[in-house]
């Protein structure tokens, strides 16, 4: 690090010009990111999308349907409005709800609009269909693809709204650290200059990987917090060296100290971020891949970008003075000699806490958000829930069942099969009714169905119906379950059904099919995504430390701190406080948050202990380098944490529910982290181990 501290001053113009340049860049194709972005990221590449592909090309089955809502229309406004639509050349059918009384019910209908696998982007297509139909506020639109856009549109309004709300009190908080404009507005700068990158990065990555909405809100939630954390860190340390050294030799000690601690707080952070790529569902690989590359920016800009703007600005950095920062020492230095003096009893105090915190965990309820994640504001959630109280809209389910034969369907055997496998389903308690061949012409028997074939009156009829279920050696059948897509029962039905031994080869999809691959792929690889979070975190910080006691701490209590956060968001969202509705807890938000905090948090433990490990290594012993490293740390540990609490936490004004749990528990966690952990229990665990914190076998002290 001393090599590259005398480059970064000694060409800090060049830095800042480079910078400057790839800013403008990469901000030409950050603007073009939100139309960049498609899906919710719920996606997993398995027999469900293959199916559902399969269905639509072979079958001709729709691959997405926009439903379009009429309220108190006659058929003539319906067929005027259809008319219309007919003039959008994505639409593949158009289903009428004339003449069709499933697609009426007092004072409503609905139509469908199906589309076909050539549709890649759906957002200008439901920008087209509400474009035509603007002319009538009592027509409107819900279905996947107008949901997906308008959580886009949220997202992006989110984006704005929690800037406005996080940014300006994170100004402030810079201000109470430091006292003048320039050094608060620093941070910030930085910050921004990192998002913005890191969303051109992203723009350029657009073409090769498929990128969730979410991603719009992720990425800066954490690289605005990340980024401003590790200046607030950098600059209170160049204004510690400052007083008793040149402004270029105050620069380079912070590289060396605060940018050591930069660089193994990141890795921590992308570690968390990394392990999220072995569980195969989009949204975790969009989120690795967003954010490692704003975290990767971050550092960069954090030990390029903000050194050589610090020396580029000399004793400017303090111009502007606002303030009188006063370090306060002597209350932070009876705060840890109390902590000393009563380890024990603040250690019990602590746990407590935590434990009574965790309670409501037991209760989790997870789910996939669909229509859930925008509040009834948008277009196409209200018209869900209006088809929804209308029509029983999403009470039942659909599984596609797809199977092939070799020989064929549509001889005597294969004919045979088709009927047991429909009476074998038939025969499940969940199955409310089967659409197959048999049904579909309301025959019973095989033999009944030769004789009606042979006769010329019936067998264009059964030949029509043939062609709709049988194409080649390939058949399906749609099974309706007596429940909801998302419901356990549904999905418990599906698994069951995966494994059955039918004699022919055979797949399932539908909603039942879809939330049983999502859950199950995080079921089997969240265990081996942890695996990986605690022994590379581990041996992270045990290099870093030169200790073995002080990783497997750090470890123990990021877990019982997440722990303690997953019971309040339960407190919260699914019980229902603090004015939010009571509903579910959205199935990403432990992943997301676990994976996140737990390297998010090892900032301020590589923050506290790194430097309790520079007073150790100098000759004090364990209980003076804790006291020592606790009142020069906590004041700048409490102020990175209020920042990121205020970044992430302004999520909780937004509209999109998966955001808004990720935001508000990142923002607890971080709290909990801060207070109870870090300046709690850390340094109360440091004083009862004494010496043993710094054992590592075949060292000397840990030195």
């Amino acid at each position: 690090m001393q090599k590259f501290s005398i480059f970064v001053t000694r060409h800090a113009k060049a830095i800042v010009s480079i910078w400057i340049v790839f800013f403008l860049i990469m901000g030409y194709f950050a603007l073009q990111l939100p139309g960049k972005l498609q899906g919710d990221g719920f996606f997993v590449k398995d027999d469900h999308s293959r199916t559902m592909q399969e269905l639509s090309e072979t079958f001709d089955l729709p691959a997405k349907t926009i439903f379009v809502l009429f309220e108190n229309k006659t058929n003539d406004e319906i067929t005027v409005a259809l008319e219309k639509l007919e003039q959008v050349e994505t639409i593949k059918e158009i289903v009428s709800p004339i003449g069709i009384s499933q697609l009426r019910k007092d004072n409503y209908a609905y139509a469908m609009l199906h589309f076909g696998n050539d549709v890649s982007d759906y957002f200008p297509v439901v920008d087209e269909i509400r474009d035509i139909l603007a002319y009538d506020n009592h027509i409107s639109i819900t279905g996947e693809p107008a949901i997906s856009k308008d959580i886009n549109v949220a997202s992006q309004k989110d984006l704005m709204q929690a800037e406005a709300i996080g940014l300006p009190i994170a100004l402030i908080i810079l201000l109470l650290a430091f006292g003048t404009v320039v050094a608060s507005l620093l941070p910030i700068i930085i910050g921004a200059a990192t998002v913005i990158v890191a969303f051109g990065v992203l723009t350029l990555f657009s073409g090769t990987f498929d990128l969730s909405i979410f991603i719009l809100n992720i990425v800066p939630m954490l690289g605005l917090a990340l980024s401003i954390d590790f200046a607030l860190l950098f600059i209170n340390r160049y204004r510690e060296e400052r007083h008793t050294k040149s402004i270029p030799q105050a620069v380079q000690i912070a590289i060396q100290t605060a940018g050591r601690s930069i660089v193994f707080s990141a890795l921590c952070v992308m570690i968390g971020l990394g392990a999220m790529v072995v569980i195969e569902v989009e949204i975790f690989q969009n989120i690795a891949l967003g954010g490692s590359v704003v975290v990767f920016l971050a550092i960069i800009s954090g030990l390029t970008l903000l050194p050589a703007t610090i020396v580029l600005l000399g004793d400017r950095l303090n111009k502007w003075r606002l303030i009188r920062v006063t370090q306060a020492t002597s209350k932070w230095q009876a705060f840890a000699a109390f902590v000393m003096r009563k380890p024990v009893l603040i250690i019990v105090v602590a746990f407590a806490l935590l434990g009574a915190a965790m309670i409501p965990v037991k209760d989790m309820d997870l789910t996939i958000p669909s229509k859930e994640s925008l509040p009834s504001a948008y277009e196409s959630r209200a018209t869900f829930d209006k088809m929804e109280e209308a029509f029983d809209f999403g009470a039942d389910a659909v599984v596609y069942l797809l199977a092939e034969r070799e020989d064929g369907w549509d001889n005597e055997d294969g004919l045979t099969k088709i009927l047991a496998i429909q009476q074998q389903l038939e025969q499940e308690a969940l199955v409310k009714q089967v659409d197959s061949l048999f049904t579909a012409t309301q025959i019973d028997s095989v033999e009944i169905w030769q004789a009606a074939n042979a006769d010329p009156n019936s067998q264009g009829l059964l030949l029509a119906a043939q062609s709709h279920f049988i194409q080649d050696d390939k058949m399906y059948m749609a099974v309706h379950l007596d429940t909801n897509g998302a419901s356990t029962e549904a999905q418990d039905f599906v698994r069951e059904w995966k494994n059955k031994d039918l004699d022919v080869s055979f797949s399932l999809a539908g909603a039942p099919k879809f939330n049983q691959e999502i859950f199950d792929e995080i079921a089997n690889k969240i265990g081996l995504a942890l695996i990986i979070i605690m022994i590379t975190t581990f041996i992270i910080l045990m290099i870093a430390f030169r200790s073995i006691l002080i990783p497997v701490k750090a470890i123990i209590m990021n877990v019982i701190g997440l722990a303690s956060t997953f019971g309040l968001i339960v407190y919260i969202f699914q019980y229902g406080h603090f004015g939010i509705e009571a509903g579910t807890v959205v199935l990403i938000m432990p992943v997301i948050v676990f994976c996140l905090v737990f390297g998010l948090s090892m900032d301020y433990e590589v923050f506290l202990i790194s430097r309790i490990q520079e007073e150790y290594l100098k000759g004090a012993n364990n209980t003076k380098a804790t006291v020592d490293g606790l009142v020069s740390t906590s004041k700048i540990i409490t102020s990175a944490a209020l920042i990121m609490i205020v970044i992430t936490g302004a999520f909780a004004f937004t509209d999109v529910m998966p955001v808004k749990q990720i935001g508000v528990g990142i923002a607890i966690a971080i709290a909990i982290d801060a207070t109870i952990i870090r300046l709690m229990l850390v340094p109360s665990l440091m004083k009862l181990f004494g010496d043993w914190n710094w054992w590592l076998p075949f060292t000397k002290r840990g030195k």
